[in-house]
C-alpha cells in the first residue's frame, strides 16, 4: 500500500544535478510538446518570440554599458561643453528596448499560465475521458490507488515540463547570445569565464548526485508514512477494538522518525547548492575583474578604446570591462538554471510515461458489433417497429431487422480465464477459471447459480455483460452472439444489483436516478416502494433529498443496498442480474424486499447469484457450480432429491 502511494507525497528535489534521460524520454517529451502543440501552437510560437525579445533587451542592457561609458562618459568628462542630447536619446533608445523586453516578459509569463493549466485541463478531460472507455479487466488489474496518482501527482508533473522547456529555451538562447558577445568583447576572458563555469556545473553535479540519493529515501519514508496513515484511518475501528493505540503511535513515530533524518540529510545538501552557484559566480566575477584590470591597465588599453600597442585580443577599455563583467552575471545564472530545468524534465518524464501509458491503454472494442437495442410498437400485423417513446417492448435491431428482446442467454463450450498483468504491464492468460459452460435458459425464467466461493459465480455474470470476452466457446443473446452486440446496448438491457453497492455523492433521489438519468421524481419514488425502501428513506431527515456522502456512510448497508436495488428498478431493464443482492438484509426485511424483488423480475429473464439458499426456492432452475465447472442443474425439488453438492448445501 505505502508503495502504492509513494508518489502521492512531497515534491522532488529542486537541485539534483544533471540527471541521465531515461530510455524513451526525448520521445516523451516530443510527444507531450506535440500534445501541447495541436491546441496552442499560436500560443507557443508567441512565447518563443517572446522570450528572443526578452533575451535580446536583456543583453542589449548590459552591452550598452560600455557604449555609455566609452562612447559618452569618458569623451564628456574631457568635453569642455557638455552636450546630453546624444546620451539622452541613446537612453531613450534603451528604455524603449528594456520597456518591450519587460512587456514580452510578462506576456511570456502570461501565455505560459494559460498553455500549461489549459494543457492539464484537456489532458485531465481526456483522461477521464478514455478511462470510461476502458474495460472492466484494466481496472481489475490495476491499483485503484496507483491509477489515482495519474491525475494527482505524474499529470502535476507534466505542469513541471510544460513550464520548464521555455524557460530551458529561455536559458540556452541567453546563454548563447551572452556567450557570442563575450567572445566579440575579450576572448582571454571568455575563455577563463569557460573554464571556471566548468568547475561551477562539475561541483553543482557531485552535490545533486549525493543530493538526489538522500531525496529518493526521503520519497520512499514519506509513501511509507503515509501508506500507514491511511491504514490506521480506513482500520481505526480494528485498532480501537484491539487496544492497539499504544502500539499504532509507536510505529507511526518510528516512521516519522526516518522520514525526519532521511528529509534533513535530503535538504542538507540541496540547500547548499544555490550557495554554492552563486558563490562560484562571484569567484568568477572577482577572477575576471581582476585579470580584465590587469589587461587594461598593463598592456596598453586606452579609455577611448583606440589600441596603443599590444595585440587587439588582450587590449580592453574600461566600458569594455565593464560590460563584461556584467555579461558573467547573465551567463552564470542560466547555466545554474540549466541544470535545474533539465531536471525538471527528466523528473516530468517518468510522470508523461504513466499518463500516456494510460492514454494507450487500448479502450473496449465495439466496431464489429452493430446490434443496438431500442423501444418498439407492436403493429397489427405481428411486425415490430422502432419508436422513441417507453412501451415496455425491447428490440434488438441489426441494421434494418428488429428482433424482440426476450432475455434468451445461452452458453455453448465456454471456457474462460481471467487476464493476469505483470509489473511491465503486459497481460496474459491467467488461470483458467470457467471449463465447458454449456447452459440454455428461456425468457422470462429465474436462473439462480449457486456453489462455494470461487466456483465461477460471479464470472458467468461478468461474461453475460462482457465486461470480459471468452477465450473459446460462444455466448447467445436471444439467438444473437453477444459478440454482435454493442456493449451499451447489451448492459442497457441488464439492469445488475452487485453484493458491495456503490453510492454517489449527491441526494438520495438523485442515487435512485442514477438507474435512468431520464427518470422523474415519482418514477423514482415508484421504485423505491417497489423494493419497500420508501419507507425507511422518508424517515431520513430530509426524506428522498437526504445528501448521502462518503459512499453512504450514515446509512446502513442494508439501506445502501436498497437504493441500489431501487435504482436497478427505476431502469425497467429487460433482464436482471442479482449478484448476493439481499445478503446484507436482515431476514425479516428479506421477505417484504424479496416481494418486492419477484414483482421486479415478473416476466423478465433473472440470473441470480445467492448463498442464502431460501431466496432462490422457486427459481425456475438453479445451476450448481464447482471449480468452475457446472455439476448439476435442476429445480429446487430436482437438485434434493439426487442428495448430491446441492443437498449437501442445505443441510
Amino acid at each position: 500500500m505505502a508503495g502504492q502511494r509513494m508518489n502521492m507525497g512531497g515534491r522532488g528535489p529542486r537541485n539534483m544535478g544533471l540527471a541521465k534521460m531515461p530510455e524513451g524520454g526525448m520521445k516523451m517529451v516530443m510527444r507531450l510538446m506535440g500534445y501541447v502543440g495541436r491546441h496552442y501552437k499560436w500560443m507557443m510560437l508567441a512565447v518563443v518570440v517572446c522570450i528572443l525579445i526578452t533575451s535580446v533587451a536583456t543583453l542589449s542592457s548590459s552591452l550598452f554599458t560600455k557604449t555609455l561609458i566609452d562612447d559618452y562618459i569618458i569623451p564628456l568628462t574631457q568635453s569642455d561643453v557638455a552636450d546630453f542630447r546624444p546620451l539622452a536619446q541613446a537612453l531613450m533608445k534603451l528604455a524603449c528596448i528594456l520597456v518591450a523586453g519587460a512587456f514580452c516578459a510578462y506576456l511570456n509569463s502570461r501565455l505560459m499560465i494559460h498553455v500549461s493549466q489549459g494543457t492539464l485541463n484537456r489532458l485531465r478531460k481526456d483522461v477521464f475521458s478514455h478511462m470510461q472507455q476502458l474495460p472492466v479487466k484494466y481496472f481489475d488489474t490495476h491499483a485503484h490507488g496507483d491509477i489515482m496518482s495519474v491525475y494527482t501527482n505524474d499529470i502535476d508533473t507534466l505542469r513541471q515540463m510544460i513550464s520548464s522547456l521555455p524557460n530551458l529555451l529561455s536559458s540556452v538562447v541567453t546563454i548563447t547570445l551572452t556567450l557570442v558577445s563575450m567572445f566579440v568583447l575579450s576572448l582571454p576572458l571568455t575563455f577563463l569565464t569557460i573554464l571556471m563555469s566548468l568547475l561551477m556545473v562539475y561541483t553543482t553535479r557531485k552535490l545533486g548526485q549525493r543530493s538526489a540519493l538522500y531525496f529518493r529515501k526521503q520519497q520512499s519514508d514519506l509513501g511509507q508514512l503515509n501508506g500507514f496513515v491511511e491504514e490506521m484511518l480506513s482500520g481505526q475501528k480494528v485498532v480501537k477494538t484491539f487496544c492497539h493505540e499504544q502500539e499504532a503511535i509507536s510505529e507511526f513515530s518510528r516512521l516519522n522518525d526516518s522520514l525526519r533524518v532521511s528529509a534533513c540529510s535530503a535538504n542538507r545538501v540541496a540547500n547548499i547548492v544555490m550557495p554554492v552557484n552563486g558563490n562560484l559566480s562571484n569567484l568568477i566575477y572577482v577572477v575576471a575583474a581582476a585579470v580584465g584590470g590587469v589587461l587594461a591597465l598593463r598592456l596598453g588599453a586606452l579609455p577611448t578604446g583606440e589600441a596603443s600597442g599590444g595585440s587587439l585580443f588582450l587590449t580592453l577599455t574600461v566600458g569594455t570591462l565593464v560590460s563584461f563583467l556584467t555579461l558573467i552575471k547573465n551567463f552564470t545564472r542560466p547555466v545554474s538554471e540549466v541544470s535545474n530545468q533539465i531536471n525538471s524534465i527528466i523528473n516530468a518524464v517518468a510522470g508523461a510515461t504513466r499518463v500516456f501509458r494510460l492514454l494507450d491503454e487500448q479502450p473496449e472494442d465495439d466496431r464489429s458489433s452493430n446490434v443496438t437495442l431500442v423501444n418498439a410498437r407492436e403493429l397489427p400485423d405481428g411486425t415490430l417497429a422502432e419508436c422513441q417513446e417507453e412501451t415496455g417492448i425491447w428490440a434488438w435491431k441489426d441494421g434494418q431487422e428488429l428482433v424482440r428482446q426476450k432475455g434468451e442467454v445461452d452458453f455453448f463450450g465456454v471456457d474462460f480465464s481471467y487476464p493476469v498483468v505483470d509489473k511491465e504491464g503486459k497481460e496474459t492468460i491467467g488461470k483458467q477459471v470457467l471449463f465447458d459452460i454449456e447452459l440454455d435458459t428461456e425468457a422470462g425464467q429465474k436462473i439462480a447459480l449457486v456453489g462455494g466461493t470461487g466456483a465461477g459465480k460471479t464470472t458467468i455474470t461478468n461474461l453475460i455483460n462482457r465486461f470480459y470476452d471468452i477465450q473459446d466457446g460462444k455466448i447467445l443473446y436471444d439467438h444473437i452472439n453477444i459478440n454482435r452486440i454493442s456493449r451499451p446496448a447489451l448492459r442497457r438491457s441488464l439492469g445488475i444489483v452487485l453484493q458491495e453497492t456503490h453510492l454517489f455523492t449527491g441526494t438520495v433521489l438523485e442515487n435512485i436516478r442514477y438507474g435512468r438519468l431520464e427518470a422523474t421524481d415519482e418514477e423514482c419514488m415508484a421504485a423505491a416502494r417497489l423494493v419497500n425502501a420508501d419507507n425507511f428513506i422518508r424517515r431520513l431527515a430530509d426524506g428522498y433529498h437526504t445528501l448521502l456522502t462518503a459512499d453512504g456512510g450514515n446509512l446502513s448497508q442494508g439501506e445502501r443496498q436498497l437504493i441500489a436495488i431501487a435504482r436497478a428498478a427505476v431502469a425497467n431493464p429487460p433482464a436482471l442480474i442479482l449478484d448476493e443482492a439481499t445478503s446484507s438484509i436482515d431476514t425479516r426485511t428479506e421477505r417484504a424486499v424479496q416481494r418486492g424483488m419477484d414483482s421486479l423480475m415478473q416476466g423478465r429473464s433473472t440470473f441470480v447469484i445467492a448463498h442464502r439458499l431460501s431466496t432462490i426456492r422457486n427459481a425456475d432452475m438453479i445451476i450448481v457450480m464447482d471449480h468452475g465447472r457446472i455439476i448439476e442443474r435442476g429445480t429446487h425439488e430436482q437438485l434434493m432429491a439426487l442428495h448430491g453438492k446441492y443437498h449437501q448445501l442445505n443441510q
